[in-house]
C-alpha cells in the first residue's frame, strides 16, 4: 500500500521543521550567562582578584559569560549570599566552604547545600605567633597560657579550637577572642602569650608587631596534621614559613594552612564553570597582575585542600588537563 500524498507532505513538514530547529539552536548564539562574583573588602586580596577575573571572563569567554564583581564581607557572608542566590561565584576559604556544605559551626541550622568547588587558589597560613623571648616553642608549651584565638565567630576562631582540641590542649588554655590587630597589640603589651593569625604571609599586623617586638612562630608538626586529616579536616595542608619572614623568625617553621578557593552554585551550567577555569588558567599571567598572592595560583595545586564536591564543569576541566581528582571530591 503506497503512502498517501498527505502523509508524505506531513513527514516532509516535520523534517523541515526539525532541520530549522537544529539550525536555530546550533547557529543562534545563546544569551551570555550572568556571573555575579562576591569577593571581600576592597583592601584585601579577594576583591582585586575578583575584579580582574570578571574582566577576563567578559573579555575572553567569547560571549558565553557576562561577569561582575562586588565587595563583600568575605568567606562567611559569601557562602550565605550564594545560598540566597545573590551570588553564584564566590571567593571563600576552604574550611568555611566545608562548614557551609555540612551545616556546622557558623552555619548550624543554615546549611548551604548548593555550594560546589571550582579550584583552590593560594594558601592562607595558620600562624601561631609568640614573642621571640617567650620561651614558647611547641603547642604543648601553650598549656596554661593566654591565647588570642581570633574574633568571635570567625574562621580563625574555629580553626584555632580544632587544632588545639586535636592537640589536646584546648581545655588548658585561656582563650581570648581578638582580631589580628587587637591580638598583635595584646602580644606587644604582654596581655596574651600567643595569637592565632590566619592570612597570607607576610601578614601586615604581624610585620608591624615584629618591627618593635621580635616574634617567633609555634610549629604545627606533621603528626598533628596527620591527626587533623584523619579526623576529617581535609582542608588543612602543610606549609613552611621561611626564616626571615618576620623580624625575630630565625628558622623555617612548619605549620599548616587553609586555602583560598573559588566556589560556585550547583545551579550554574557545566559549560560555564568549565569556561571560568579555562579563561582563568589560559590567562593566568594577566590574573597575576592583579595581586601578588595570585603568583601562588597554579593548575597543579588547584585541588590542594579542596574539601567539598567539585562542580561537574570543574571536574571535566581537570580531567581534560590530566589532573588526578580524589574520589571523595568527584561529583
Amino acid at each position: 500500500m503506497k503512502p498517501s500524498r498527505v502523509l508524505i507532505a506531513a513527514v516532509a513538514v516535520v523534517i523541515v521543521v526539525a532541520a530549522a530547529a537544529l539550525i536555530y539552536y546550533t547557529q543562534t548564539p545563546r544569551a551570555p550567562y550572568k556571573i555575579t562574583i562576591y569577593t571581600g573588602g576592597t583592601g584585601g586580596v579577594y576583591y582585586p582578584l575578583g575584579v580582574k577575573l570578571a574582566e577576563l571572563l567578559n573579555k575572553y569567554s567569547e560571549g558565553r559569560i557576562t561577569a561582575s564583581a562586588s565587595s563583600s564581607g568575605a568567606s562567611v557572608a559569601n557562602a550565605r549570599a550564594l545560598g540566597a542566590g545573590d551570588a553564584n561565584l564566590i571567593f571563600i576559604q576552604n574550611d568555611i566552604a566545608y562548614y557551609a556544605y555540612r551545616g556546622i559551626y557558623m552555619f548550624e541550622g543554615g546549611r548551604i547545600e548548593k555550594i560546589r568547588a571550582v579550584a583552590a587558589l593560594y594558601p592562607e597560613v595558620i600562624q601561631i605567633v609568640v614573642r621571640a623571648d617567650s620561651g614558647i616553642k611547641t603547642i604543648e608549651d601553650l598549656r596554661g597560657k593566654r591565647v588570642a584565638v581570633g574574633a568571635a565567630g570567625s574562621g580563625t576562631a574555629v580553626e584555632a579550637e580544632i587544632i588545639l582540641r586535636v592537640a589536646g590542649v584546648w581545655d588548658q588554655i585561656t582563650p581570648q577572642n581578638l582580631d589580628f590587630t587587637q591580638a598583635a597589640e595584646a602580644l606587644k603589651l604582654g596581655q596574651v602569650d600567643a595569637a592565632f593569625v590566619v592570612a597570607g604571609i607576610p601578614t601586615a599586623a604581624v610585620m608591624q608587631l615584629a618591627a618593635t617586638t621580635p616574634v617567633s612562630l609555634v610549629e604545627v608538626p606533621g603528626d598533628l596534621l596527620d591527626k587533623l586529616r584523619q579526623q576529617g579536616y581535609l582542608f588543612f595542608v602543610p606549609f613552611t614559613v621561611p626564616a626571615g619572614t618576620y623580624s625575630g623568625l630565625n628558622r623555617d617553621t612548619r605549620t599548616v594552612a587553609v586555602m583560598a578557593m573559588l566556589a560556585v552554585s550547583s545551579d550554574v551550567p557545566e559549560d560555564v564553570v568549565y569556561t571560568i577555569l579555562k579563561v582563568m588558567f589560559d590567562r593566568i599571567d594577566e590574573l597575576r597582575q592583579a595581586h601578588a598572592r595570585a603568583q601562588d595560583i597554579r593548575l597543579e595545586s588547584a585541588l590542594n585542600g579542596v574539601p567539598i564536591k567539585l562542580h561537574p564543569g570543574a571536574f571535566r576541566y581537570f580531567q581534560e588537563k590530566g589532573i588526578s581528582v580524589p574520589q571523595e571530591i568527584r561529583p
